[in-house]
């Protein structure tokens, strides 16, 4: 193989003009990719990335990146052939510190215009029962008692703006690039609502005079491993820790809403619409909730990679029979976009065998996903009178899996934060199927749903009785 193109731009002409917080694997092969192409046109050499981290792991990211000048490896898996690149978007990385005050310092500088984060759709402090911003989580109480020595990312960006405003510099826009619906809006109540707890004026200033861009992002992005290391060393990048790899598509779709400026990316690509809710209804319900399909079955039926499970007639017969008949058509239109082909993209991505995705990855955290990506559309059916028994055996699949067994018998790591819960619960389904839907901050009222409590029973049982290879061939025919 070649080795990996440098950046094409002469990296000493950056200035910063972005903190982004959360320098994991979607960050770099994403925004970061973005940026590094804007800047190889020669355009917005003032926008290039601080990184930052708020958590103690985030160190190890920071000398791993601070130890190789801060470029990151970006391979991207294209069946036809990998290619791989060293992007040099970021050129400093804050020192990770229990009060951030680093971080803070980095966010109160004038030239910074843009404060951006990726730490994961659990990050945000959503109480799962409400849906909304959690004030009572003991990491945003404590930053309301000592607001100047905040641990969360919400804390430092509430001390850095108080700095600004205390300093006559206007405030940063603050903008999400994490898998939310409405990101933009989950990160402004996660911001206000942290300052409301120590300083209620400063709060509303903060909702008069910030901006909080939606957007919709896209890219598969596996977790590195040796497989990804020894990738990296075939381009010539033995010494790279943290390589990336990812598929070749990528899509970022943002509202215009930047008072202090933003870099030039619609010249690279990024689309900039008021219509954002409408891109990220369609990502979220066809190929986030397409992920959650396919992962329980193919984590059940001891399925290792993605592309296994795709190339399973059951599993992409059940996907496609799922996404056709109760997604996709209460999925409102998207501006020049036919949904239906976009299905057939997401179907071919999650073909592609170079990402080498695993199921487990997608089995990750269903309590956090399901009420997003699978709930929504099940409740759109029901209120339409339509199809559910597809969905219902989705969540049935989901409680299966939690169970912790295979339907071969082997053993299942616990896979999501709130595994003690969801094991006992999966297991007592079993016999009492309510059980399982008895947990509002999932479910809420749909427990009281005699069509989808039938539904999901039925699937239950049948899944704990004739096994999912059956179940799936039921439902397909």
């Amino acid at each position: 193989m070649t080795k990996a193109s440098l950046p094409a731009y002469d990296r000493k002409s950056l200035t910063p003009g972005i903190v982004h917080i959360g320098l994991g694997n979607f960050h770099r092969a994403h925004m970061a990719v973005y940026l590094d192409d804007l800047f190889a046109l020669g355009e917005s050499h003032d926008w290039a990335i601080i990184g930052a981290g708020v958590r103690a792991p985030d160190a190890k990211m920071r000398d791993a990146l601070k130890g190789q000048d801060c470029l990151s490896t970006i391979i991207e898996l294209d069946p036809k052939g990998k290619s791989a690149r060293r992007i040099g978007a970021m050129i400093d990385f804050v020192p990770v510190d229990p009060t951030n005050a680093p971080l803070i310092a980095a966010m109160t500088r004038p030239e910074i215009r843009i404060v951006s984060l990726t730490v994961t759709e659990g990050g945000y402090y959503i109480n799962a029962a409400t849906g909304s911003f959690d004030p009572s989580h003991p990491d945003i109480a404590a930053d309301g008692k000592t607001p100047g020595k905040p641990t969360t990312a919400f804390g430092a960006i509430v001390a850095a703006l108080k700095a600004r405003k205390a300093a006559g510099i206007p405030p940063f826009t603050v903008m999400s690039c994490d898998n939310l619906p409405g990101n933009g809006h989950v990160t402004e109540a996660a911001v206000i609502g942290t300052a409301r707890l120590s300083d209620p004026a400063f709060a509303d200033w903060i909702a008069a005079n910030v901006a909080f861009p939606n957007g919709m992002v896209d890219r598969i992005t596996p977790a590195t491993g040796p497989r990804e290391r020894a990738m990296a060393a075939s381009f010539g990048l033995a010494d790279d820790p943290v390589p990336v790899t990812c598929e070749p598509f990528r899509q970022w779709v943002v509202e215009d809403n930047f008072p202090q400026g933003r870099p030039a990316l619609e010249k690279v690509g990024v689309t900039f619409t008021p219509h954002v809710h409408a891109y990220e209804m369609m990502k979220i319900r066809i190929l986030n909730g397409g992920h959650a399909t396919i992962a329980y079955p193919g984590g059940l039926m001891d399925i290792e990679y993605v592309h296994e499970a795709m190339a399973n007639p059951l599993i992409s017969g059940f996907l496609n029979k799922v996404e056709r008949e109760e997604v996709i058509p209460y999925v409102p239109p998207v501006p020049n976009t036919d949904i239906g082909e976009y299905f057939t993209l997401i179907h071919h991505r999650f073909s592609n065998p170079e990402v080498a995705d695993t199921e487990r990855r997608l089995c990750l955290d269903g309590s956090n996903r399901q009420p997003k990506f699978i709930i929504p559309s099940l409740r759109d059916a029901l209120a339409a009178g339509g199809k559910i028994e597809g969905l219902s055996l989705v969540s049935a699949l989901w409680c299966r899996y939690c169970a912790g067994t295979t339907d071969s018998g082997t053993h299942i790591e616990p896979n999501d934060p709130n595994w003690d819960v969801l094991h006992p619960l999966a297991l007592k389904a079993k016999d009492t199927p309510d059980a399982w839907l008895g947990m509002k901050e999932i479910y809420g009222d749909l427990a009281g749903n005699d069509a989808f409590r039938a539904a999901f029973g039925a699937a239950l049982n049948s899944l704990w009785t004739k096994g999912t290879k059956a179940t799936l061939q039921a439902y397909i025919s």
